[in-house]
């Protein structure tokens, strides 16, 4: 505790686990549903723990999935991206019917500067960007802002451990900080599209060594 004064813990919504219809709000139980998720929970609990028993000024945030620039050329969209505009394939797991909410990074780094500086110690807020979809969805959103079609997309076996659906409710955040997602994924998408188109210094590298 020495000198810290306070402590956002940053995690994901895939500690709640899958959810077939609603959201899910801060109360929920976890139940992540594989080892990434697992590792994420109990960081969550291990952050919490310490504003339990040492009354360390710590909150937590939940966040969404994320896109925007500088995003690792591993992930869905950045991967979609640089791979479609160099005329390549790319990967579409079983049906393409896994539903993620998409948050622009400038919404959620907004969302962690409203919690550290307003949000209440030993707290979560989960922070999402109300934009739903499935992954077939987003690939056809990938397709049409490269000029590409289906005819790039394979069909590979889905992942262990893939949940279907993850929805995250915002009400506490957007009630106690006001915080709304302002950017919208239309316009969102068609910058970060843009913004890989415009560097590929820096992200071809990287996917060179990744393939290494």
């Amino acid at each position: 505790r020495s000198g810290l004064k306070r402590f956002v813990h940053v995690s994901t919504d895939e500690v709640y686990g899958s959810i077939a219809e609603g959201s899910w709000d801060e109360q929920r139980p976890l139940e992540p549903n594989s080892p990434y998720s697992a590792s994420k929970a109990g960081s969550d609990l291990l952050a919490r723990s310490y504003f339990r028993t040492h009354g360390l000024n710590v909150s937590i945030t939940r966040c969404s999935n994320n896109y925007g620039p500088y995003h690792f050329p591993e992930k869905v969209i950045p991967l979609f991206v640089t791979n479609l505009i160099d005329d390549k394939h790319v990967p579409l797991y079983g049906e393409g019917n896994n539903i993620r909410d998409w948050l622009h990074v400038d919404d959620h780094t907004r969302g962690i500067a409203m919690v550290l500086t307003r949000g209440r110690a030993g707290e979560i807020y989960n922070i999402g960007g109300g934009t739903e979809l499935t992954n077939k969805e987003l690939t056809q959103l990938l397709l049409d802002a490269t000029g590409k079609d289906w005819s790039y997309v394979d069909r590979v076996t889905d992942r262990l451990g893939h949940d279907l659906r993850y929805s995250v409710d915002i009400s506490k955040i957007r009630a106690e900080l006001g915080y709304e997602p302002l950017v919208p994924f239309e316009q969102g998408l068609a910058d970060v599209v843009q913004w890989y188109r415009d560097n590929r210094a820096w992200w071809e590298p990287l996917k060179v060594r990744a393939a290494l």
